[in-house]
């Protein structure tokens, strides 16, 4: 890309000139040049930037620019603490797409109009948790137990589902709002007894002997992680926006045959180890590409089901500000044209 190369600077070429001034052809030619290449600085596709958090379902995105897949394109991955800042820069318009939460994308949608899943990226199937002091037997415990819950619709839903199953509801429980990256600290330290966690946090807080009292495989198919676009990107960049997906089936692929290297190459970002890292991917489900397809081209109806199940839920729980109708926000299009 030659937006930020000094060759995109006007006076250079205007200096080259001066100094090749004797010479009548060479001064053309560095004319007709300069022309040629301010006007594909001015024409540059802009950067495809792309939110993620830490989590392994959104770690193919990663692998594939380890890959080297992203090489030659525009598009940049930009790390987030959690899904609630990247809800907040898709919002003021300083990613063009990201990997987040299904119920994210919910309340996204619910208040703008240019949203798009284009990728079906996991189905959390272990890998949300709650985790509690060692000792503690059950979600029973909790009552009247100061609870780290991230101030998002996640974190709101899950400890909702997970309290409604032992019929109980959040009032039970005292809710401590906490950041991602407050997470482990906020436990260790005693100023929560429990935690909704995921990723490397679950990992390193179940090492150190903390009791898992709740995981999302006892909500299957609720929990599920995808890519979203904005819609106006997808119709304006189509040969980047293919080139993003493209890559991450090569990645997905990648891990799915080589993941001891893939490990090797993920882990470092994540702040576990490799063995942990393969570990945390038995905590979810990536569903295929022809898997992709299906579901989101509706001949499987389960996800447009499950999301309207969620979009209900969330609405009767106040965790969305208004209904939304899942249909039109499920794109096959690009899953459609992905070349391995």
């Amino acid at each position: 890309m030659l937006k930020n190369s000094p060759l995109c600077d006007l006076n250079f070429w205007q200096k080259l000139r001066l100094k090749l001034k004797h010479s009548l052809t060479v001064g053309i030619a560095v004319f007709t040049l300069g022309t040629i290449v301010l006007a594909s600085c001015t024409t540059a596709e802009p950067p495809l930037r792309i939110g993620a958090n830490i989590w392994p379902g959104y770690e193919t995105l990663y692998l594939a620019r380890s890959l080297g897949y992203y090489d030659r394109t525009p598009i940049r991955l930009v790390d987030y603490p959690s899904g609630t800042e990247e809800v907040r820069a898709y919002r003021n318009g300083e990613i063009e797409g990201a990997g987040i939460s299904i119920d994210q994308a919910l309340v996204l949608a619910a208040t703008n109009a240019d949203v798009k899943i284009v990728v079906v990226m996991d189905f959390s199937n272990g890998g949300d948790v709650i985790v509690g002091k060692p000792g503690m037997q059950n979600l029973q415990a909790l009552k009247g137990k100061p609870v780290g819950v991230e101030s998002t619709a996640l974190g709101a839903f899950i400890i909702t589902r997970a309290l409604e199953q032992q019929g109980m509801s959040p009032k039970d429980i005292k809710i401590v709002s906490l950041g991602v990256s407050e997470h482990e600290r906020a436990f260790k330290q005693g100023t929560v007894d429990a935690v909704v966690t995921f990723g490397s946090v679950r990992t390193k807080l179940l090492a150190a002997g903390a009791k898992q009292l709740f995981d999302s495989s006892q909500i299957p198919g609720e929990i599920v992680d995808v890519l979203i676009l904005r819609d106006d990107v997808i119709n304006k960049h189509p040969k980047t926006v293919q080139a993003l997906v493209d890559g991450r089936f090569r990645a997905l692929d990648y891990l799915t045959k080589n993941p001891q290297d893939a490990a090797k190459r993920i882990a470092p970002r994540t702040g576990v180890t490799p063995e942990q890292f393969l570990e945390s991917l038995k905590g979810l489900r990536s569903p295929n590409l022809p898997e992709n397809k299906k579901l989101l081209g509706k001949t499987d109806p389960s996800l447009l089901k499950g999301v309207t199940r969620l979009s209900q839920l969330m609405l009767d729980n106040k965790l969305l500000q208004k209904a939304v109708d899942p249909a039109p926000l499920l794109d096959a299009r690009l899953v459609n044209n992905v070349k391995l």
